[in-house]
């Protein structure tokens, strides 16, 4: 059993730390939000609700409020134009610490790319340090599915991409830091989970997190230790 103490020290030294983005990173959930927009956005909560609680598979849950939305690609850039979304508070002010201190930052959700790297690039994050779901259209702009073969397509995805960031870069310690079920189970191999409940309790997360902040700035005060 890690002490808190240790996983402080973990944190303070890791050479890469994972953000989950919808409810952690931004303050929306990103397929609610486009839901809301498309004018389905009732059903679909009550199914993002369900998936959060582990009720269903992550890719059967996805396929179904997908199916549901049927977003055009005219829709998603229009709800990036009219309704970006917000970020958390504190988190600009994090995500600029670790880079200034040459910590790799990686955003992994089980959203979507598009939303995903419009949150990046308000972070300064690089494109290619974005793992999520690419929503597939048809030479018309209507919606024709998503990614199948994308590791964040799976339950366990991130799990997934935490592994290959691992063998790629030959990380010694990666954090994973996140709101949901999902996150929490991406550890390991992550070396260490924060679950995050500031913009939103997960009660599963909140009673098994080791580590459970609702604040950013501790975080931030943390590294500046």
């Amino acid at each position: 059993m890690v002490s808190h103490s240790e996983l402080r020290e973990i944190f303070r030294s890791a050479d890469a730390v994972c953000f989950d983005v919808d409810s952690t990173v931004i303050r929306e959930e990103g397929i609610d939000e486009l839901a809301k927009f498309c004018g389905v956005g009732d059903a679909v909560s009550e199914m993002t609700r369900r998936a959060m609680g582990g009720a269903v598979t992550f890719k059967a849950a996805l396929t179904e409020r997908l199916a549901l939305i049927q977003p055009s690609r005219e829709q998603v850039q229009k709800l990036l134009s009219d309704h970006p979304p917000h970020l958390t508070p504190g988190i600009r002010e994090l995500v600029s610490c670790l880079q200034q201190r040459n910590v790799q930052v990686f955003l992994i959700s089980g959203g979507f790319r598009s939303i995903v790297e419009h949150v990046a690039s308000k972070l300064n994050i690089p494109v290619t340090n974005v793992f999520a779901n690419r929503l597939k259209f048809f030479f018309n702009g209507e919606y024709a599915g998503f990614d199948e073969s994308q590791p964040t397509a799976e339950s366990g995805g991130k799990g997934k991409v935490i592994a290959l960031l691992k063998e790629r870069f030959h990380f010694k310690k990666i954090v994973m830091i996140g709101d949901g079920a999902t996150d929490m189970e991406a550890c390991p191999p992550a070396d260490i989970f924060i679950g995050f409940g500031g913009n939103v309790t997960r009660q599963q997360v909140k009673d098994n997190a080791k580590w459970y902040i609702t604040d950013f700035g501790e975080l931030l005060q943390e590294l500046e230790k």
